[in-house]
């Protein structure tokens, strides 16, 4: 006689206190769409620290979700990742610019450019999500096209102009669609 177990694990994380309201969603609903599509269960406190209980593979993918939404995503956004072949990738911009607040300060407002141009440019040219928030900058998307917005991201950050980072994003995709076909 065979039996199966289901062998459970437990995860902890912390996120902002600002982005839990957004994690739990009205009456609970954002909380249960993710809890249904990773088959996990999650116990949120108000301080923003995370319980995630479940198997292997459902708490990692839910654990990219929760990190995800903490880092400034909506929660539509961050559930790509329970698609193949898409990731979350977090940049500390600490680790470029050094931790002065106004050089963090402008290296934010380059990123996110007038009204947001760059961010949506960045987000047109490669097909990724990005989100900037506190310390960091965030990508969501397939993994071909992250790396590609991960090295136009770290151009801007190392302080290239911004038409020629669009130049190599634009570059990159072209060699990307190619490879596809």
């Amino acid at each position: 006689m065979y039996s199966s177990f289901l062998f459970l694990t437990m995860h902890q994380l912390r996120i902002s206190k600002t982005r839990v309201g957004c994690l739990i969603g009205k009456r609970g609903e954002t909380k249960k769409v993710i809890e249904r599509s990773t088959s996990v269960r999650l116990k949120i406190d108000s301080e923003g620290d995370v319980e995630i209980v479940g198997d292997g593979y459902g708490e990692y993918i839910c654990e990219k979700i929760v990190r995800a939404v903490g880092r400034g995503f909506n929660p539509d956004i961050a559930l790509n990742l329970i698609r193949d072949n898409w990731e979350l990738e977090v940049i500390d911009i600490k680790d470029s610019v050094g931790k002065h607040k106004r050089r963090l300060a402008q290296v934010k407002a380059r990123l996110i450019g007038s009204q947001g141009k760059s961010r949506r440019i960045i987000e047109r040219l490669t097909c990724c999500h990005v989100s900037i928030y506190g310390k960091t900058i965030s990508l969501i998307g397939q993994l071909d096209n992250l790396h590609v917005a991960f090295k136009g991201i770290t151009k801007l950050l190392q302080g290239s102009p911004h038409g020629n980072v669009y130049a190599f994003l634009e570059r990159e995709m072209k060699k990307l669609r190619n490879r596809g076909q």
